[in-house]
């Protein structure tokens, strides 16, 4: 069974929610493709701030009632991460919305220490593998694509593995761009699936330029997508009977390392 992915590449307005989502308003009103799961970039309302007291909205704010919005009247399912408050933490959390306005949500595991995120924001500890047509979705933020445990399909053979295509949500900066993509290529082929890899371009108030780069890997590691350094919006068909015959012709997902994650 095939799955229309769209990919939203954005230049992000620094710390402007309402500018943020008029523009992607408009860019997802624009395209023309069938789009079923569009994905936008980590912290998509207002770049990788580290101000979470003063721009994080709760789970019923402005930015989640978009989401709704704009997934009832598209009829796609949206998922972006934001900035959460919730008993009085601050989450970096990506929602993955139905067209029903249902909901789940994933809490960025691995904060970004380098630059602060840790001192701002609260890790989370559990995983969301979402369930579309068939298909199994490991969704991901950003840092998380640098530890490759936490991806890691932990089944014991290639016909009950837990997902068939990761998503990572980012703001990955030009300067490390060589890291995203090898890395994203990396996560594709030890794990026999899709990897789609969304960032955002331009440059925000801390003074980082993010090149694009948005990808989509398939199942033997090879980039079937990838966008240049500018505001983009595409849409690729994942075809679920490839990565089927990647795993058949390469049963490599047995001979896996059996482990547990703890936290």
């Amino acid at each position: 069974m095939n799955l229309n992915i769209t990919v939203v590449q954005k230049d992000l307005v620094w710390e402007d929610k309402r500018a943020n989502l008029d523009g992607l308003g408009k860019m997802i009103s624009g395209c023309r493709d069938k789009m079923e799961v569009v994905l936008l970039p980590e912290m998509f309302n207002t770049g990788f701030s580290m101000k979470p007291t003063e721009l994080a909205e709760t789970m019923d704010g402005d930015a989640v009632r978009w989401m709704k919005q704009i997934a009832a009247e598209k009829k796609i399912i949206l998922s972006g991460s934001l900035m959460i408050k919730e008993n009085d933490k601050f989450y970096n959390r990506l929602i993955w919305m139905l067209p029903t306005g249902d909901y789940g949500h994933y809490d960025k595991r691995h904060l970004f220490a380098y630059a602060g995120e840790d001192a701002h924001y609260t890790s989370g500890h559990k995983r969301l593998i979402a369930s579309v047509k068939g298909w199994r979705l490991n969704l991901q933020v950003c840092y998380d694509l640098r530890f490759p445990v936490w991806a890691r399909q932990a089944s014991e053979n290639e016909d009950h593995v837990e997902y068939d295509a990761l998503v990572y949500v980012a703001n990955w900066p030009d300067k490390r761009v060589h890291a995203w993509r090898t890395l994203l290529q990396a996560r594709a082929i030890e794990n026999q699936c899709y990897v789609i890899g969304v960032n955002r371009v331009g440059d925000d108030g801390s003074g980082n330029h993010y090149p694009g780069s948005s990808m989509i890997v398939d199942a033997m590691g090879s980039p079937v997508y990838t966008a240049s350094d500018k505001e983009e919006i595409f849409t690729y068909t994942l075809n679920i009977d490839d990565v089927k015959q990647v795993r058949s012709r390469l049963p490599f997902l047995k001979d896996a390392d059996h482990f547990k994650i703890t936290v």
